[in-house]
């Protein structure tokens, strides 16, 4: 039987080396069955809890070494980040057990050679209390609530002090499941028998596997949180309406319009690689939205062929930051590696206009909550396109609304 420690660090390592997903690394990680459930239950929490709290975790840890965390091999820092979150943010766990454990994974590893120097950092962190800074400077909120510095200083230049601690506490909760009931198959008072129905959805606790939710294996619903139900709700797509979705992977957004549409009309659900087209394939058969057709295509390319649409959604490429509840490792981000981002956005939106007919609905949104990304693009969409008329716009704020953050913007093409 495998040990959930150490899958934890292995998920962990291949995160930070390869720049997985966690939700892809997680899933892939349990899905042999090597893990009983309270095993899988406890290497999901160590991995979203080191994540959540990386920052924090190597401020502690920083006290207590020689040279840079940076420096520490990264094995071997997991290993420590790992026994270390047990010891401050999981209290059912002896601390006795957190540092044993990660001694016996350090041995058992190749690089037993460090198992000495992990026992002594973590009898280290026993014998002394580290004090996290207190204060609201950017640095401190920074480093309390285990966030990049610019991260806390664009929430700060965008919503204030107070909004951004209540952002940077909640990128801390657990982001639970939200399963959006497939209402063109599904009868919601069968489900309700059996599950709390909320706006036509139901919550799982993060970390469980949906595919094997009896209702996920016969189609009865999918994956889609509040904010994006409530986007797509904005747009409001009609039966028999043509739909275009730019953006469209991993496809939640078409099936809630394909509900919304009682399964007539058309949607086509685009993607730049084949790959995540496939994806979109895979669960509009399970889940019989036949009006779901896919087309592999650069969103920022106007395909004349394709005609004029009723309604077009560009769910944009974004930073992310309104998820980092749901996918920690998202704010971790380097802000080089978000250039070129607002072009991109600005290209798929000149391509989304050509798509609307007059009379046509255009929704922008994205899930960040990063105004150069927001508000911004439509002030520029504004003045760029007169015959765009901007019914609407909102900001989905957790701590609020109790969703993932997000941002959505309606126009109508006159």
């Amino acid at each position: 039987m495998a040990n959930a420690r150490k899958v934890a660090v292995k998920v962990l390592v291949k995160i930070e080396k390869e720049g997985a997903y966690s939700n892809l690394a997680v899933a892939d990680a349990l899905k042999n069955g090597e893990l009983n459930p309270q095993d899988k239950a406890l290497a999901t929490a160590l991995i979203y809890g080191v994540l959540d709290r990386k920052i924090t975790l190597d401020y502690i840890l920083s006290q207590f070494l020689k040279n840079p965390v940076s420096k520490t091999e990264v094995f071997t820092l997991n290993v420590l980040r790992t026994a270390l979150y047990q010891i401050k943010y999981m209290d059912k766990i002896p601390t006795s057990a957190a540092v044993n454990e990660a001694v016996k994974i350090m041995k058992s590893s190749k690089f037993s050679r460090n198992s000495g120097f992990v026992n002594g950092v973590l009898r280290s962190v026993l014998r002394t209390e580290v004090n996290l800074p207190q204060g609201d400077s950017a640095t401190d909120l920074s480093i309390r609530f285990s966030c990049p510095l610019w991260v806390v200083e664009s929430f700060l230049k965008d919503y204030g002090l107070d909004a951004t601690k209540a952002l940077l506490e909640d990128s801390l909760k657990p982001a639970p499941t939200v399963l959006r009931i497939n209402t063109a198959k599904a009868n919601i008072n069968e489900i309700n028998k059996d599950y709390e129905v909320k706006n036509n959805s139901i919550e799982l606790k993060r970390g469980m596997d949906i595919t094997e939710n009896e209702l996920y294996k016969k189609g009865l619903v999918f994956v889609q949180d509040y904010a994006s139900q409530k986007a797509v709700e904005t747009l409001n797509p009609k039966k028999g309406d043509r739909v275009l979705d730019l953006c469209a992977a991993p496809g939640g957004k078409s099936f809630t319009m394909a509900c919304l549409m009682e399964n007539e009309g058309e949607i086509i659900a685009c993607d730049l690689y084949r790959h995540r087209v496939e994806l979109i394939e895979k669960s509009a058969r399970r889940l019989g939205l036949d009006i779901i057709k896919t087309r592999v295509a650069d969103a920022t390319v106007f395909d004349e062929n394709l005609g004029q649409f009723d309604c077009v959604l560009c769910d944009v490429p974004c930073s992310g930051l309104g998820v980092i509840r749901r996918k920690p490792e998202i704010k971790y981000t380097k802000t080089e590696d978000l250039d070129g981002l607002e072009q991109t956005q600005k290209a798929i939106l000149k391509t989304a206009v050509k798509y609307l007919k007059k009379g046509g609905r255009l929704l922008y949104s994205t899930c960040t909550l990063r105004r150069a990304e927001n508000e911004n693009l439509v002030i520029w969409l504004k003045k760029e396109y007169n015959e765009l008329y901007h019914i609407s716009e909102h900001a989905f704020m957790p701590y609020k609304d109790g969703t993932d953050g997000f941002f959505c913007a309606l126009f109508e093409k006159r």
